[in-house]
């Protein structure tokens, strides 16, 4: 295979850090900073965010000062305060922020996060989602999250990860991998599970993409700071775009 042009090369990682609540009880924005310095990550979503309030700056703004990175908060809820949800971490200059509620009725507020991302003159969407605990709620969720992606006013590859919340593949992961390219880890790793974080025995978080868009590595690492840091253990992929496609 050959192609016309080089792709745009760069490394994202979804990571719900469960308010930097760590498996020890101690809550450490540091720590996870440290956890994806370890990545070199260049794009990174986060899930569980406890943003801006009383106390002063929202952990995702501390993540992203001590990395170099820019950083924004979507907030569903908030928590004594402070606003919560999801954030999320860039090396590359944010063209646009949008939020989508995904919230279902009786439920906890959920939202997707959507950022526009420029790679040189490329703008590159990523979609940020924490899903519902219940079945029928991630059902619902993830059809509003189909018409989203689906919306042809917006233009050029998508890429979707964040905790999904299905511990197996339910029907929310089916319907989504019907519609959206999946990433089959299988070819990529052994382990492949990232929750809870000590000893991961579900495989929680995903991601999706649709457009010119190739995985060509994915890493769940195993390092004790990274099943320590939080409930969950980051998942870390490096992404190809092919900003004119692929020839054969």
């Amino acid at each position: 295979m050959s192609h016309g042009t080089k792709p745009i090369r760069f490394h994202l990682a979804t990571y719900n850090v469960h308010k930097c609540r760590g498996m020890d009880g101690r809550t450490k924005p540091s720590r996870i900073a440290s956890v994806l310095k370890g990545l070199k990550a260049d794009v990174v979503a986060l899930q569980e965010v406890i943003g801006a309030g009383p106390g002063g700056r929202g952990q995702e703004e501390e993540i992203g000062a001590q990395l170099n990175m820019v950083s924004v908060l979507a907030s569903a809820r908030s928590i004594r305060g402070h606003l919560y949800g999801n954030g999320l971490l860039s090396r590359f200059p944010i063209h646009r922020h949008i939020t989508y509620d995904l919230s279902q009725h009786g439920c906890e507020p959920r939202l997707c996060q959507r950022v526009d991302l420029l790679m040189g003159k490329h703008p590159i969407h990523i979609y940020n989602v924490h899903l519902g605990t219940s079945r029928a709620e991630r059902i619902k969720q993830a059809v509003q999250l189909i018409s989203i992606l689906e919306d042809r006013k917006v233009q050029g590859p998508k890429i979707v990860m964040g905790d999904f919340n299905e511990w197996h593949r339910g029907p929310a992961s089916k319907l989504l991998s019907e519609r959206l390219d999946s990433l089959d880890l299988a070819p990529f790793l052994q382990w492949r599970r990232t929750y809870p974080g000590v000893f991961p025995v579900f495989h929680l978080d995903r991601i999706y993409y649709k457009g010119s868009v190739e995985i060509i590595k994915v890493e769940v690492p195993r390092k004790w700071l990274c099943l320590v840091a939080s409930d969950h253990v980051p998942m870390v992929a490096e992404v190809h775009i092919w900003t004119q496609g692929k020839s054969q």
